[in-house]
This record gives structure tokens, C-alpha cells and sequence, in this order.
């Protein structure tokens, strides 16, 4: 949860910096980029995020069950795409070969969103399904309850006090 937060901290500086500092695209660098420009624009920086949150994502997943496991997935699968993209920009940084005649690599989406925006849309569509299914592990639907192996469960101790 710290480098998802921290990741989202970083795209809402870079937003800010745009939006409301007016800075250009290419100065707005976020908190990390003002003090370490080089490792803001290495693409290797972005690819590892994507890939350090696809395998923790994918790693978490069994101790989801029911709804919980259908959201978590949902927000796994997001992040395959969002994976896939970076494998694309690194790609293309790497062979300096750059797809579709852009000067710069460019994704799939970024053809028809900025990347700044399209940053900012993708932690929302990962990080919107990643907090529904955490909500329903802590705090599962009738008939859910009791499932896990973890004791994340809010109330599970008390229900089981109870019988």
C-alpha cells in the first residue's frame, strides 16, 4: 500500500505541477523527478512499478475469496494491461525504435490520451477494484464470512466467540 501511495503521490505532484504551477510537460516531473530528473525519465523506473505491482497483486490474490477475489482480479488483470504498456515504452526505449512514427515511445493508449492523464487514469482503475476487494476481505458479504486462511476479517474472532 506505501508504493501504491507513493506512486500516486508522485502522478498528483505531476499533475499539480501542470494544472496549477503551469509548468510544461517536460519540467513536471514529480516530487521524485525534481530532485532525481534521470531516474523520473528512464522508462526502466515505470516498467519496474508496473511489474513490482502486477507480481504483488498476483502474489496477494489467495487470500481473496468470493467478491473480494472477483475485484482483486479484475484490478490484477487492469494491471496486466497497464504491464503491457510499459513492456512497449521500455521496448522501444531500449531498440530506439518508435511505433507509429512518434518521436517519443509511445503506448497504446497514449495515441489517444496524454500520458500524465492516462497515469493518472490507470492508478484510478487499479486502485478503485485493489480498495473494493480489500473492503470485501475485511469485511466479507453474508455468506462470505469465515473463508479466508488470514485474519483480516473485522469482527471474525467475535463471530466465532459468539457460536
Amino acid at each position: 500500500m506505501v508504493i501504491v501511495l507513493a506512486h500516486w503521490a508522485e502522478h498528483l505532484v505531476q499533475a499539480y505541477q501542470i494544472y496549477v504551477m503551469g509548468w510544461p510537460r517536460t519540467k513536471a516531473l514529480g516530487l521524485l523527478g525534481v530532485f532525481y530528473p534521470w531516474l523520473f525519465q528512464t522508462e526502466i523506473l515505470h516498467y519496474g512499478y508496473a511489474l513490482v505491482m502486477l507480481i504483488g497483486i498476483w502474489i496477494f490474490r489467495k487470500g481473496f475469496t468470493g467478491v473480494s477475489h472477483t475485484w482483486w482480479m479484475i484490478a490484477f488483470w487492469i494491471q496486466f494491461w497497464h504491464h503491457i504498456e510499459h513492456f512497449l515504452l521500455i521496448y522501444q526505449a531500449t531498440v530506439h525504435h518508435n511505433f507509429w512514427g512518434k518521436p517519443v515511445p509511445c503506448s497504446v493508449l497514449q495515441l489517444v490520451f496524454p500520458r500524465v492523464e492516462l497515469h493518472l487514469f490507470y492508478n484510478a482503475v487499479v486502485f478503485i477494484p485493489m480498495s473494493i476487494g480489500m473492503y470485501y476481505h475485511m469485511f466479507p458479504p453474508k455468506g462470505e464470512h469465515g473463508n479466508m486462511a488470514c485474519t483480516c476479517e473485522w469482527g471474525r474472532h467475535d463471530s466465532a466467540k459468539a457460536s
